[in-house]
């Protein structure tokens, strides 16, 4: 595994890099701000690692809230959806909402975790590789409206990113190539011996 460290003083969070991260239950544990936990995730993620998330909760009061995926649903609407799933749980201000899926679930759990009892702890699971390498590391959260995108949000420092990288062997090809594409564009921003190699 490796850890970075993103330095912004009281709100500094370390990003974990490795294999097998979600198994590693005292990883998540220890950036969990008390003992209630709402997971926010999709249709498409939720079948393949909900269920080994839970399991690293275990001792915890773990919900979860399911949405539909696809960034036509990154909306006021769904938002809604989550603060409702918040409410019906009774989820107080210790409770940390995990956002596990790619960036527009990233966007949306962040959003709500900033504006929840206004602000809740925040952990970020990336599965796709564009929001690992972009959405999930950085502070901008927020939903899409009819007359622009991401017009609607809020800036919220995640507690930690967990970036495992077993999540990358069930994307499809196109998201795989989103996420190189990203990276290329990071070096020919700033560092041309890493666009190179």
């Amino acid at each position: 595994m490796i850890t970075l460290d993103v330095a912004l003083g009281d709100r500094s969070y370390p990003i974990s890099i490795g294999s097998n991260l979600l198994g590693q239950s005292e990883l998540l544990q220890q950036h969990l701000g008390g003992k209630e936990v709402m997971v926010v995730s999709n249709e498409t993620v939720a079948p393949l690692y909900m269920q080994q998330l839970m399991t690293s909760l275990e001792g915890y009061r773990a919900e979860s809230v399911i949405l539909p995926d696809g960034e036509k649903y990154k909306t006021l609407e769904q938002l809604n959806n989550i603060f409702t799933a918040l409410l019906e749980k009774r989820m107080s201000r210790q409770t940390t909402i995990i956002a596990l899926g790619g960036g527009v679930i990233g966007d949306m759990a962040g959003f709500a975790a900033a504006s929840y009892q206004r602000c809740v702890h925040l952990i970020q699971i990336p599965t796709t590789l564009l929001s690992q390498v972009d959405s999930s590391v950085g502070v901008k959260t927020g939903v899409n409206h009819a007359l622009g995108k991401n017009m609607i949000g809020a800036f919220h420092q995640p507690r930690c990113v967990i970036a495992d990288s077993d999540t990358l062997n069930t994307l499809e090809d196109n998201q795989h190539s989103a996420g190189i594409a990203e990276v290329i564009k990071y070096g020919l921003i700033r560092d041309m011996d890493f666009t190179t190699w």
